[in-house]
């Protein structure tokens, strides 16, 4: 019961239509975020969660893209076909040569330019500019670039015979397995360090002016200072590029197919243009769904496995 001796605004408050406002507005309150975060979740169902349901369902049939055919349900059988099938393992052993490659020169390129450009100067803006400019040029553009570039009479080729005298110019990159995977990975490598070095600067500028200035004063030379404070501090940009590098680096599939397109006789192919060319040219999309599935598995648990060594490791230094 209201007491009539309370204050007007007191009263107010504690009436029932102002206890049913402030539910109302609480409620109100609570539902805003959701309402501004569903057309994001209903992109993000209709565009990743719903095409890897789908593709995961279709990679247990016989698939048949023609309107009216049966999809006959065969269970494993496609991934049974995936593990005798030699172009699949020669496609996942590129990719992770790829992997192996082109990550850690983008980290640590990526790194020390990021460290060089710290310094304050005028020309720096220039220099971030001309290091992140090639992170948005199309795949498509740098890849047909760097197909010219590698040609048999292309510009790699003319500065190795005529400009330093290595050879007689002849090396025909893109028609060997290891060469054209060289030049593959010297394409990820360019168009990859801007991005990481981005990351990293950004991180850079959140050390601790006044643990750089302690260490120095302790008399910590540089690779001291940079290995006690500037790796720990930039740790979390660390893990975030590590493991996106590594997904990137499995899902190497524009420069592969523009380059090479998998040959010659397949000996370039990586696991997405075999998946690709199993679903849209042989019109197999169970089988290329097979493969994608087991992709997103092999990316998935290597992601885990980073994320759970990096987190042991950081238990370790605590």
């Amino acid at each position: 019961m209201i007491d009539s001796t309370q204050p007007q605004a007191l009263r107010a408050a504690t009436s029932p239509v102002a206890a049913r406002t402030a539910r109302r507005r609480r409620r109100a309150g609570r539902a805003t975020p959701y309402l501004f975060l569903a057309p994001a979740l209903v992109l993000f169902i209709g565009l990743i969660v719903y095409p890897m349901v789908r593709a995961f369902q279709m990679s247990f049939y016989d698939w048949k893209v023609l309107a009216g055919a049966t999809s006959t349900f065969i269970g494993l059988d496609n991934y049974t076909r995936a593990m005798g099938d030699p172009v699949f393992w020669r496609g996942l052993a590129n990719s992770g040569v790829y992997m192996a490659l082109s990550v850690p020169p983008q980290i640590v390129l990526g790194l020390l330019i990021a460290m060089l450009l710290k310094a304050k100067s005028p020309s720096q803006p220039v220099y971030r500019v001309l290091f992140y400019l090639p992170v948005v040029t199309s795949w498509v553009v740098v890849s047909l670039l760097f197909k010219y570039l590698f040609a048999d009479k292309g510009l790699i080729n003319w500065a190795l015979a005529d400009v330093l005298h290595l050879g007689d110019g002849s090396t025909s990159w893109l028609s060997s397995r290891w060469t054209a995977l060289i030049a593959i990975c010297a394409l990820g490598v360019w168009k990859g360090i801007g991005w990481s070095m981005m990351i990293f600067l950004a991180a850079l500028q959140g050390v601790p002016k006044e643990l750089e200035e302690a260490a120095v004063m302790d008399g910590a030379n540089r690779w001291q200072r940079f290995r006690v404070v500037t790796v720990p501090a930039i740790r979390p940009a660390l893990v975030f590029v590590v493991v996106m590098l590594v997904i990137g680096g499995f899902n190497v599939f524009t420069s592969v197919l523009l380059m090479t397109g998998g040959g010659p006789g397949g000996q370039t192919e990586v696991l997405l243009t075999y998946m690709y060319r199993q679903a849209f040219t042989n019109l197999d999309f169970g089988y290329g769904s097979a493969i994608a599935v087991i992709l997103t598995v092999i990316v998935f648990l290597l992601s885990l496995a980073q994320m759970r060594l990096f987190r042991s490791t950081d238990e370790e230094e605590r």
